[in-house]
C-alpha cells in the first residue's frame, strides 16, 4: 500500500503544481492588464491515516488566493476620463446584453464591480471602459443639485445645448476713494443676459454729493425707453463701510436689510421689450465684503460678477477627484449630471471573478455599499489615471521556478516507486 500511496499522492502533487502552472501562467499573461487582480496558490494537505505509531501519505489539493484587494500601481494617464480608485472599493460597471432598433445599448439585471478605469465618452454618450464596461452612478438634479443616492445607472451624457439662463443677480466689490481725483474714473461695466441668452452691457457710475455721501446711477444702452435705469443714494460710516441706501430713483428700488444686514437694490431695466429683475448686491451694512469708501483717490474694482449665461454648445466632460461629472460648454458653464461612487465590500477577495476584469457578489464578499469616495472606508478616486495590474514579474517567476522543481520532484516519485514496484514483480520470477 505504501508505494501506490506514495504514487497517488505524487499524482496529487503534479495536479496541484499544474493547477499553479495556471494561476502563475494566468498572472504573468495579465501582467500589463489595468485594473486585473492576480490569484496565488495555496496547497492544503488531505491525510490519510496520521497516528503516532503510523501515517501514511495522503494528497495535496490546491485552493486559490484571490489578491483583489491588493492594490496596483496608479500610473498617469493621457485620458482626461480616466480614473483610478487610490485604496479600497471598485467602479460599479454594468454589460451591454443587446440593442435596441434606435441602436442604443440594452443592459442586464446583473450588476459587476471593476477597477478597470480607462474610462472613455463612446458614440452614445456613455463612458465605457477598454473592456466594454459601462460606468454606473448617481444621477444628479440640475435644478437642485441633489444626487439621487437610492438607484445606479449607466452613466449617458446627453450632448444638447445648454440653455440661456437670465441674469437675475449682480455682485459689487470695490472701493470708492475718500477724496477721489478729478480725473479718476468712478463707473463700471458688466455684462448681463436676459432671457433669450442675449448681451447687454450694465454700467454703474459714482458721483461724490458730500462727505461720505455718493449717488449711484445705474444705466444700460439696450434699455427700453432710455438708458438710464435709475440711482439710489449712498452713504458710508467713518470707518468707511456701508451706512444706508436711500432715495431711490426710477427702475431702482432699495431692499429691506435681510440676512447679515443685506445692503441690496434691485434693478428693473426692460431688454427687448421685457422687463427683467436683477439684485445688484454691495455687501453688508457695516460690513467691508461689498463696496466700501477707504483712503484714496481712485476708484479700485475688486469684481463685479453676475449669474446669467448665454447658450452654449457641448465641448465635453469632465471629472472631479470627488467623483462629480460634469457636462462642459463652449460659454464658459459645467452642470454637474451625474456622481460616481466606490462600492466597498467586507470581503472583497470573496468576489466571484468575471471576464474583462469584472467581479459579481457573492455570501462570501457580503452586500455592496456603495459611497462617495475616501468616506467610510472607501478609496479616493484618482483622475487623469488608471491602476495597473497587480502582478509583480519577479515574483511570479520565482514562484514558476518553484513550481517547476516541485512538479518534477513528484514526477521522479512516481519513477521511483514504478522501479519499487517493477522491482518487487521481479521477485517472483
Amino acid at each position: 500500500m505504501s508505494l501506490f500511496g506514495a504514487m497517488s499522492t505524487a499524482i496529487s502533487g503534479m495536479n496541484a503544481q499544474s493547477a499553479a502552472f495556471s494561476n502563475i501562467s494566468d498572472n504573468v499573461a495579465n501582467s500589463q492588464t489595468i485594473g486585473f487582480k492576480s490569484t496565488n496558490t495555496s496547497f492544503v494537505d488531505y491525510l490519510t491515516t496520521s497516528t503516532a505509531t503510523q501515517n501514511q501519505s495522503g494528497s495535496v489539493v490546491t485552493r486559490p488566493d484571490y489578491q483583489n484587494n491588493v492594490q496596483g500601481s496608479i500610473q498617469q494617464s493621457t485620458d482626461p476620463l480616466a480614473m483610478a480608485i487610490d485604496g479600497n472599493g471598485f467602479f460599479a460597471v454594468s454589460e451591454q446584453t443587446g440593442t435596441t432598433s434606435s441602436g442604443q445599448p440594452n443592459f442586464g439585471s446583473q450588476q459587476y464591480y471593476s477597477r478597470d478605469g480607462d474610462f472613455s465618452l463612446d458614440q452614445n454618450g456613455y463612458l465605457v471602459n477598454s473592456s466594454g464596461e459601462y460606468l454606473d452612478g448617481w444621477n444628479v438634479n440640475q435644478a437642485t443639485g441633489s444626487v439621487n443616492t437610492s438607484a445606479m445607472a449607466p452613466l449617458k451624457i446627453t450632448q444638447t445645448q445648454f440653455q440661456p439662463v437670465a441674469t437675475s443677480s449682480v455682485s459689487l466689490l470695490a472701493n470708492v476713494p475718500a477724496t477721489p481725483s478729478s480725473t479718476s474714473n468712478l463707473s463700471s461695466t458688466v455684462q448681463v443676459y436676459d432671457a433669450t441668452g442675449t448681451s447687454h452691457d450694465l454700467n454703474t457710475s459714482w458721483a461724490q454729493t458730500g462727505a461720505n455721501a455718493w449717488t449711484l446711477s445705474l444705466s444700460s444702452p439696450d434699455n427700453g425707453g432710455g438708458a438710464t435705469i435709475g440711482s439710489v443714494n449712498v452713504t458710508f460710516n467713518a470707518d468707511g463701510t456701508l451706512a444706508t441706501l436711500t432715495g431711490a430713483t426710477g427702475g431702482v428700488a432699495v431692499n429691506a436689510p435681510g440676512t447679515a444686514n443685506d445692503a441690496s437694490v434691485t434693478l428693473s431695466p426692460s431688454f427687448n421689450g421685457n422687463a427683467q429683475s436683477i439684485k445688484l448686491d454691495l455687501g453688508t451694512f457695516g460690513g467691508t465684503n461689498g463696496v466700501t469708501q477707504f483712503a484714496g483717490t481712485d476708484y479700485d474694482l475688486h469684481s463685479i460678477t453676475q449669474n446669467g449665461s448665454a447658450p452654449g454648445a457641448f465641448t465635453g466632460i469632465s471629472i472631479a477627484s470627488t467623483g462629480a461629472v460634469s457636462a462642459n460648454y463652449d460659454n464658459g458653464q459645467s452642470v454637474t449630471v451625474a456622481q460616481v461612487p466606490v462600492v466597498t465590500f467586507e470581503n472583497p477577495d470573496g468576489l466571484q471573478r468575471q471576464n474583462g476584469q469584472a467581479f459579481t457578489v457573492t455570501a462570501q464578499s457580503g452586500v455592496a455599499i456603495s459611497q462617495d469616495q475616501n468616506q467610510n472606508g472607501a478609496g479616493s478616486l484618482v483622475t487623469g489615471s488608471t491602476e495597473g495590474s497587480n502582478v509583480d514579474i519577479a515574483t511570479q517567476l520565482s514562484n514558476l521556478i518553484v513550481a517547476q522543481e516541485a512538479y518534477g520532484a513528484n514526477a521522479k516519485v512516481i519513477t521511483s516507486a514504478n522501479q519499487l514496484l517493477q522491482t518487487t514483480l521481479d521477485m517472483k520470477q
